[in-house]
């Protein structure tokens, strides 16, 4: 078990942690883009949209509960970090997702006001509180003090939705939604980037060119 699986992590400062879902969130809708766009083009002319209000300023500090309130309690963000931990554990390409505090990206993104992040919200305190009643079920002990083994067991049997059992469904529904907001959230930090080769937008020295074995596919060499 991980340290931060036994007791609750440090909380991240809310700027950073509403900067990061931010981030992960511009990602989302550039791949999304094109989507939206049809929708807008066939929607043109009706209901016109009520809006939400405003985003936050980034270059304001807020304090706990100043923009929106966060929904985990200490019980479910124990949780949330153990399962983080046993989505993406540390290993030689990179640190555990709680110790990067990927439980507070996940807890500023479903407790977002914007319409989209509603059901999400319910998706994930649902599907924390099945997790805990699963855990209770096979083992007799909340998530947060499993093995590593019995963890993986259970996550094993949740994390391909079309080979879970029936009667696994609901679960297998959360897992994917949580996989999908702990991925998001790791791998949009340095460490998560460096653990997958990422440069990004960084000068080099020299440029070379393509290498050789892509100008002879593309018929240019």
């Amino acid at each position: 078990m991980t340290p931060a699986a036994s007791s609750s992590p440090q909380r991240m400062d809310r700027r950073i942690a509403i900067k990061w879902m931010m981030t992960a969130a511009a990602s989302t809708a550039l791949l999304e883009s094109t989507t939206l766009l049809a929708q807008n083009s066939a929607g043109a002319g009706s209901k016109p949209a009520t809006g939400y209000g405003t985003d936050p300023d980034l270059l304001k500090s807020y304090r706990p509960g100043e923009l929106w309130p966060l929904t985990f309690n200490e019980a479910q963000r124990a949780t949330a970090a153990a399962l983080c931990d046993t989505i993406i554990p540390e290993d030689a390409d990179g640190p555990s997702a709680s110790s990067l505090k990927v439980q507070d990206f996940i807890d500023e993104w479903i407790s977002a006001p914007y319409p989209e992040h509603a059901a999400e919200n319910r998706t994930i305190i649902d599907g924390l509180a099945w997790l805990d009643a699963e855990s209770q079920k096979r083992f007799r002990k909340d998530f947060v003090k499993l093995a590593a083994n019995e963890r993986n067991a259970i996550c094993d049997d949740i994390c391909s939705g079309s080979k879970a059992k029936p009667a696994l469904a609901r679960g297998a529904q959360f897992f994917r939604k949580f996989r999908d907001l702990a991925a998001g959230g790791y791998y949009t930090t340095p460490e998560g980037m460096k653990a997958i080769g990422y440069v990004g937008n960084v000068a080099l020295a020299k440029f070379e060119g393509p290498p050789p074995e892509v100008l002879q596919r593309l018929g240019l060499a």
